[in-house]
């Protein structure tokens, strides 16, 4: 196992945020961790991480800190508040936010981040909380290039597939124009097998010949058959956070003046699932919302039976 001198803090150990670490710390790295809730950080610390008690604590001691945060008020507030990283770490410190917040945060912290001469970069994740626990992530990232360059290998700690965007917001943005194909594509894709199963369709059949048409598409080729329509809706990535980013891209675009008239209504629909009670539940589940609506059967494949 290679070590590496230089000293990483981790702040955010969610879902996405203790996977990514993990893999950081088995490959070699030396990391200081930090979160609200003290069981992941036990879980690192296990790993062979260091516990910082605080954010300040943390930034005293790490010359390059990773975030992974829920929205860009904790980006804004842990990162860029008046007693957050930025107060208290060294010149030239490296922030590598790999939250999906709203572009006009990740903007504040790039200029931010110049004002008081340290760097940044926005490298929000891409696939699930799974691919994290196995160190199989993607990365968007945003920034200059020489600092894309510098945490490159801690990116392939934790990932596969690293994009380098451009400067810095472009990979927050790239992340907001990813997530709204694949987001709005659940919603058609309930739609359909919900539409399949009122009329009495087979299953099997019906995604024959979707997939042996241009009406084909990763979540339901590549992604449902392991999550709903296998009866398994754990979730690897919630309608909560499908409709958390929804909105994010809906206000991101009119903040742009770019109608999204599909993304305003699909925003809606998973409103309406989250008030239902679903939104802890797979994004994929969306279909279960809407059969559930019509009084129709869920629509599962054999192993889903």
């Amino acid at each position: 196992m290679i070590i590496h001198e230089e000293t990483i803090g981790f702040i955010g150990l969610g879902a996405m945020g203790k996977g990514m670490a993990s893999n950081c710390a088995r490959k070699g790295f030396k990391l200081v961790v930090h979160d609200i809730r003290p069981e992941p950080v036990a879980d690192l610390v296990a790993l062979g991480a260091a516990s910082a008690q605080s954010v300040q604590e943390l930034s005293a001691q790490c010359s390059t800190i990773i975030t992974v945060l829920p929205t860009g008020r904790e980006v804004d507030e842990i990162v860029m508040g008046p007693d957050g990283v930025f107060s208290h770490a060294q010149p030239n410190t490296l922030v590598v936010d790999l939250s999906t917040i709203d572009p006009e945060t990740t903007d504040k912290l790039h200029h931010t981040a110049k004002a008081g001469s340290f760097r940044a970069i926005d490298a929000p994740i891409g696939r699930l909380a799974w691919h994290a626990d196995h160190g199989e992530s993607l990365f968007m990232v945003g920034g200059a290039k020489e600092d894309f360059d510098a945490i490159r290998p801690l990116l392939e700690a934790m990932g596969t597939t690293i994009h380098y965007c451009g400067a810095g917001g472009t990979g927050t943005r790239t992340k907001l124009v990813n997530n709204y194909l694949a987001i709005i594509l659940c919603q058609l894709n309930a739609e359909a097998l919900s539409l399949s199963q009122r009329f009495g369709l087979d299953l099997a059949t019906t995604l024959d010949v979707i997939h042996g048409t241009t009406a084909t598409n990763g979540q339901l080729k590549v992604n449902w058959p392991n999550k709903v329509l296998a009866g398994d809706t754990e979730p690897g990535f919630t309608i909560d956070l499908a409709h958390k980013d929804l909105s994010l891209i809906v206000q991101a675009a009119n903040n742009a003046r770019v109608p999204l008239p599909i993304a305003a209504a699909a925003r809606e629909a998973f409103s309406g699932a989250r008030a239902r009670g679903y939104g802890g539940q797979d994004f994929s589940s969306m279909v279960d919302v809407l059969c559930d609506m019509a009084q129709i059967d869920r629509v599962r494949n054999e192993r889903g039976q």
